[in-house]
């Protein structure tokens, strides 16, 4: 009888154990149970200045916005434990590649988080980003910024100022934003404000 009873125990236990590690699946799929990524970006009128940004990348370099005038740049705040930071990161990687010989930069700025929590999550994601991660461990330029939430973009224009913002997911590589972006970036400077 004992056998028995720990045969059932043991068979249990394995049910179980299969039974998370599929709701565990279910639950990691991209999106699974969540509302969509939307595609709209807020104007920003009249555009601001953008205020300092200097942050290390995951070589530990220093990146300085000052350096990127004359350029349209995305500054996407983000954080590993936010699930539409997350979801979003592929499409940012998208708008990067379709974008980066259009004078844009993107650049995305990771809050709280230390490179060993960034790193495993950047290269465990289809297609892994080639655009430079920063990071804001203190969360200093998130405030600075007036950043309130996660994710929270900002697109700035060849003359430095800001002229989009997106609070929340968004589909970077939706034809709305890509075609934003890219308007700005052939713009002439003198015509943006």
């Amino acid at each position: 009888m004992n056998l028995h009873y720990k045969r059932l125990v043991v068979l249990n236990n394995l049910q179980t154990k299969i039974y998370i590690a599929m709701l565990f699946i279910a639950l990691n799929v991209q999106g699974a149970g969540q509302p969509p990524l939307t595609h709209s970006l807020t104007e920003i009128i009249p555009p601001t200045s953008i205020p300092a940004l200097k942050l290390q990348n995951m070589d530990e370099e220093d990146v300085d916005i000052k350096t990127m005038k004359g350029k349209v740049i995305v500054i996407n705040f983000w954080a590993t434990w936010c699930p539409p930071c997350r979801r979003e990161m592929t499409s940012l990687e998208k708008l990067y590649l379709a974008t980066k010989d259009k004078n844009v930069i993107v650049l995305a700025v990771n809050v709280g988080e230390e490179v060993e929590t960034v790193f495993p999550f950047i290269n465990s994601i289809e297609p892994s980003p080639s655009f430079p991660i920063l990071f804001d461990t203190d969360s200093i330029a998130m405030q600075q910024w007036k950043a309130f939430g996660l994710p929270t973009t900002y697109i700035v224009d060849a003359n430095g100022y800001i002229v989009y913002k997106a609070i929340g997911g968004r589909e970077f590589d939706h034809p709305n934003i890509l075609n934003k972006v890219i308007n700005l970036s052939t713009r002439n400077k003198n015509e943006i404000k």
